[in-house]
């Protein structure tokens, strides 16, 4: 139920309108908080509902945008859960975004200099700000992820 509920979560998260805008250089895009409860599910949840929540909670952005984000996602969240059991979240989180940087760089450049048959140089054009964009989020969400369970924490909701 908790990986279903941060799924649903991460979905809506991903939405346009709930996203910051962001220009860099000619690249426009937005920031979302998507990650977030992936990182909170994979944390407080385990790898596998961490996984499974990364998954689902891409299906918005599959479906819109990029149809491979479905396993970065998926990496995300299980990485975050095996990290989170040794480290603080903020480090998970952070670590977890490093471990699913190869997965993002080698789908994207497949999709662009294989599918959409673009020049290196067009694609690395590209990449490099959406892989900036995304260390931004990971890093933002790993920082609130950190805030969450802090809280949860002094509250007693979960185990300290």
């Amino acid at each position: 139920m908790f990986a279903a509920i941060m799924a649903a979560l991460a979905n809506v998260l991903s939405i346009p309108p709930l996203a910051v805008p962001i220009v860099i250089g000619p690249f426009e895009s937005a920031i979302h908080f998507s990650q977030l409860p992936i990182i909170l599910s994979g944390i407080l949840a385990g790898p596998l509902m961490g996984l499974i929540t990364g998954a689902v909670g891409g299906i918005y952005m599959a479906t819109t945008r990029i149809p491979f984000i479905i396993g970065g996602l998926a990496v995300l969240g299980c990485a975050a859960g095996f990290l989170g059991r040794r480290l603080k979240p903020v480090l998970a989180g952070v670590l977890a975004w490093l471990i699913q940087l190869p997965y993002v760089f080698f789908t994207d450049y497949t999709w662009f200099t294989t599918f959409l048959h673009m020049d290196h140089n067009v694609a690395m054009g590209i990449i490099w700000p959406i892989i900036l964009i995304l260390a931004i989020e990971a890093f933002v969400c790993a920082f609130l992820a950190q805030i969450v369970i802090t809280y949860l924490r002094h509250v007693k909701l979960i185990d300290s």
